[in-house]
């Protein structure tokens, strides 16, 4: 019996260590475009457009709102280790431009040099202005409805509702 508990005690203890390990490791995640280098290569400035882009790479992740309507393909591998929040291990935009006449322009790929990193102040976002407490939320305007105003204080002038 002695030494039967031990090769169960020991067994169990190394299926203890097992499913903590795999508990705490982290889980990858793939997000956006799924880029194939070589048909992302084979778009050339000058020779193709919008169109043959589009059935080379399909439709972008997303295109510009303002100004030339440029087409973006993001790509993104993130991991989230245990008992943390995501961060992005790798990215890739591709940013392909086009001209008047929908020709490919020029094709521009950039990685984690775009990723920033932003530290959170706390709990909080520091503003401007004074701090109001709770009462003064709910009560601060009692008695400010219908002094002054937009007419300068003047009683409307004509025979309508509104002076008209």
């Amino acid at each position: 019996m002695g030494n039967r508990g031990l090769k169960l005690r020991s067994a169990g203890a190394l299926l203890a260590l097992g499913a903590l390990v795999a508990g705490c490791s982290s889980i990858k995640d793939h997000r956006g475009y799924i880029v194939d280098q070589t048909l992302v290569d084979s778009v050339q400035p000058g020779v193709d457009n919008r169109q043959s882009v589009e059935r080379t790479l399909g439709r972008p992740t997303f295109e510009s709102q303002f100004g030339a309507k440029d087409w973006y393909y993001v790509s993104q591998t993130v991991k989230t280790p245990a008992f943390r929040k995501p961060r992005t291990d790798q990215q890739t935009v591709f940013r392909v431009q086009f001209d008047a006449n929908d020709n490919v322009l020029d094709v521009q790929r950039r990685g984690m040099e775009q990723v920033a990193r932003i530290s959170p102040n706390g709990d909080t976002t520091p503003t401007l202005g004074r701090h109001r407490s709770l009462l003064e939320d709910l009560f601060g305007n009692i008695g400010a409805v219908g002094t002054g105003g937009m007419g300068g204080g003047q009683a409307p002038q004509g025979p309508g509702p509104n002076g008209s």
